[in-house]
């Protein structure tokens, strides 16, 4: 008899919402032919994103999202140690009496000061927002410096699933189902050179489109184009995702369409959005929060219950729920956001109170 000890890190597909609104998103995407044989999404379909709104009163935004191909079993062969997950069916460490992230919470309520900084404005503001043309650079310290347009992200990797936990610096937190591929897989085709020590992101830089690039007040006083960074390893680890999609559908513009980076062990303003440019560089990159406010805003910003914020405490956090967004449903933050097994190792010589 086989018997599977879970890893703290792993989640359950069923853990991203409650099984009944999961079961029969699924059905009406069959019933509509979205969903074949193997769990396949075809891309050649285009849908509404209304159509999928089974949430109630809980209204959809107006962009269109395009259903992905991808395949439900690659996840099954990632890169958590050697073990083989079977059938995509992950366990988790979060008490099953929680009710968790629907798709509707995930669109609606987003940080991405481009388009404004409360959290209803990208969503509302982002619905114009265009990602035909777009370019993706690779350079800097690279033997291969490659540029991407918007088609070859879907087309020239393996798409996967990957469900994170995402944590915010703000101390609330969701469970997403992400799309997209390792950045390890990307940052390999460029070949970079030994003085690559640091992957540092860029944003698109585009006024016109993105509101709070314009206005200072609107834009919450960053400045702009929003810059982050990694180190290498960080960049390299398994876990690092560079995503294109979400609930089975290309990412809407509020949460960093058409690429996104995703790095569950970081608090979520690490994980920058629509990103035009990469570059490998030898010394440690700025970051935009970070400029803002170093006290406040490391670089590193790795998980830790036993680091605050100056002004509020990160030992536990706010998972957002159908309950309403300030339903009482309080959970205990885990280090490195529950992904020690996968990442602790990175940093087991440094001080992480220092290097936060």
């Amino acid at each position: 008899m086989l018997i599977k000890n879970p890893k703290s890190s792993e989640l359950k597909e069923s853990a991203v919402t409650c099984e009944k609104v999961y079961r029969d998103r699924r059905a009406l995407l069959k019933h509509m032919g979205f969903l074949g044989a193997g769990a396949l999404l075809t891309s050649a379909t285009k849908a509404h994103a209304g159509i999928f709104d089974l949430f109630g009163k809980e209204k959809r935004t107006v962009f269109s999202t395009e259903p992905l191909s991808y395949s439900q079993n690659a996840y099954s062969k990632n890169a958590f140690s050697n073990e083989t997950i079977l059938n995509n069916t992950i366990s988790n460490n979060i008490d099953s009496k929680q009710v968790l992230t629907p798709e509707a919470k995930v669109i609606s309520h987003n940080n991405f000061y481009e388009f404004g900084a409360k959290k209803q404005q990208p969503a509302e503001l982002s619905q114009n927002f265009k990602v035909k043309p777009w370019q993706l650079t690779i350079s800097g310290e690279v033997e291969k410096p490659i540029t991407l347009d918007v088609d070859d992200l879907f087309n020239h990797f393996d798409l996967e699933e990957r469900i994170y936990r995402l944590r915010c610096v703000e101390a609330w937190s969701m469970v997403i189902p992400w799309i997209g591929f390792p950045l390890a897989k990307l940052l390999k085709k460029a070949s970079p050179n030994s003085r690559a020590k640091y992957v540092a992101f860029e944003t698109l830089y585009d006024p016109k489109q993105m509101p709070g690039q314009a206005s200072r007040r609107l834009g919450g006083g960053i400045s702009y184009p929003y810059v982050e960074g990694l180190r290498i390893d960080e960049a390299m680890n398994p876990l690092t995702l560079m995503s294109v999609g979400l609930y089975g559908k290309t990412l809407p513009p509020q949460n960093g369409a058409p690429i996104r980076l995703v790095v569950p062990w970081k608090y979520g303003f690490k994980s920058i959005k629509s990103i035009v440019g990469i570059k490998l560089v030898e010394k440690k990159p700025p970051t935009t929060w970070n400029l803002l406010a170093s006290n406040e805003y490391g670089f590193y910003a790795n998980v830790n219950p036993q680091v605050d914020h100056p002004r509020w405490s990160q030992a536990s956090e706010r998972r957002i729920t159908t309950g309403g967004l300030f339903a009482r449903n309080r959970i205990q933050t885990l280090p490195f956001n529950g992904y020690s097994e996968q990442v602790a190792d990175m940093y087991k010589n440094m001080n992480l109170r220092k290097f936060f």
